[in-house]
């Protein structure tokens, strides 16, 4: 029967031993309560003392980086065009005490919460832009400014807010169409302006042209009856040096040159008298 006894109360003393041991892992945070009140929330990873329940009780949460990822959300831009917008949060806890007694340490509720601040804070971003701009070149001054003031509403719920990011964004299915129409119509446009200044720039380019011919043409035709009237006059000269020195044989040479030109055509026809001046040398033996 004593050791019956002794065995209980070595097994009692164990259990209120291990009962006042509790580990917070390097990955969790843990709040200590006394009789449900919050006696400290600020313990380092390790191994730590309590009163043994139901005097102290310790509760456990993830320290570790959370990730919010919901379903596509649909916003308002600047110019009152529906887009939405496929997003993603990741949080912690930064103040265990705070988040126990805004949440109850529910992380479901929180997340809710955290949920309509970003939708919020993300609607004001969006109004503030245009459709190009939110997909293109101030998409992270959005994220900037989103992250900087979420956190300054989430800092009494205990919560940080790492980074938000934009997974994806898309204008729904009954505007597509007719934004697509915009956009070909605004292409059309711009092709029809760059294909008009084009052709003027190629009519001036043509007419351009057009002028240098007609003074390149005009020079040369200058040039060239410059160099005719030359040639000729040179011709001349020698034709009458030629005719000084034996006017006789010049004008038998001009004769065979008239002849073959007369004769160069067999079905031609010349009716001439047989002892015309053209005839001449063919009848006159006398020539030398």
């Amino acid at each position: 029967m004593l050791k019956n006894i002794t065995i209980l109360l070595v097994a009692a003393a164990l259990l209120v031993a291990m009962s006042s041991l509790f580990i917070v892992d390097e990955r969790q945070v843990a709040i200590k309560f006394r009789l449900g009140e919050i006696v400290q929330a600020d313990y380092a990873p390790g191994l730590h003392f309590k009163a043994p329940w139901p005097i102290n009780n310790v509760v456990k949460f993830d320290k570790r980086v959370m990730t919010l990822d919901t379903r596509p959300e649909r916003f308002l831009t600047g110019e009152k065009k529906n887009v939405e917008v496929d997003f993603f949060v990741k949080w912690r806890i930064k103040n265990t005490a705070k988040y126990y007694t805004s949440f109850m340490g529910d992380e479901r509720q929180a997340g809710l919460r955290l949920l309509q601040i970003v939708n919020n804070g993300l609607q004001l971003e969006f109004d503030q832009r245009t459709i190009k701009q939110v997909v293109s070149d101030q998409r992270s001054e959005m994220m900037s400014n989103l992250t900087l003031m979420a956190n300054n509403e989430v800092a009494q719920f205990g919560i940080e807010i790492v980074d938000v990011r934009i997974k994806r964004i898309e204008l729904p299915a009954e505007v597509s169409n007719s934004v697509y129409q915009r956009m070909r119509a605004e292409r059309e446009r711009i092709a029809k302006e760059h294909r008009a200044q084009g052709q003027e720039a190629a009519k001036g380019i043509q007419a351009i042209a057009d002028r240098e011919r007609t003074v390149i043409l005009a020079e040369a035709g200058r040039d060239a009856e410059i160099l005719r009237g030359e040639g000729d006059a040179r011709a001349t000269d020698i034709y009458a040096t030629a005719y000084e020195k034996n006017q006789q044989f010049y004008e038998f040479y001009r004769s065979m040159n008239a002849y073959r030109e007369a004769f160069a055509n067999q079905q031609d026809v010349l009716v001439l008298e047989p002892d015309s001046e053209f005839f001449k040398y063919f009848s006159d033996y006398s020539v030398k």
